[in-house]
């Protein structure tokens, strides 16, 4: 039987360099993610202004001060949906609702953020429709835009 002073290389070994790469990894890695997953979290521009998405400490400083200016803005200036919305249920005063669901589609396609907003516009413009036309003339109008949400909205407002 030898004995060296060498550590053992196969079973019971203390581990070699790579053995201390992988624990140091181990370690600091789940702390560089955290740290850039928050650092990529204040750099997303969450308020919907196009003026400049990096957060500082000042902007934090700022903003309590300029919380009463946000709301007078907002309440001013519609959101885009919003505005949509209004807008055509204003020309289903004024137009049948074959015609406005087109208008509809038309503002989906030229603005492709509006999707999301599509169902629930619609689904509005269904509601609206019965209430002015009646249930069986507004459901004739129905057509598969926005996944069928104005016949949806027909029939919400019909039950």
């Amino acid at each position: 039987m030898t004995h060296s002073t060498t550590p053992q290389t196969r079973r019971g070994h203390r581990g070699g360099p790579a053995r201390r790469i992988g624990r140091t990894l181990a370690l600091v890695l789940p702390v560089v993610l955290v740290l850039s997953g928050t650092l990529a979290v204040t750099r997303v521009n969450w308020t919907g202004d196009s003026e400049g998405s990096v957060l500082t400490a000042s902007d934090v400083a700022q903003a309590p001060a300029q919380a009463g200016t946000a709301r007078t803005v907002t309440a001013k200036k519609a959101a885009p949906q919003d505005a949509l919305r209004d807008r055509l249920l204003t020309e289903l005063q004024d137009k049948n609702p074959g015609v406005v669901l087109t208008h509809l589609q038309q503002a989906v396609n030229g603005h492709p953020a509006l999707a999301e907003h599509c169902t629930s516009i619609a689904r509005t413009l269904g509601r609206a429709a019965v209430r002015l036309y009646g249930a069986s003339r507004a459901q004739s109008y129905a057509r598969p835009v926005c996944d069928t949400s104005f016949a949806t909205g027909v029939l919400a407002a019909h039950s």
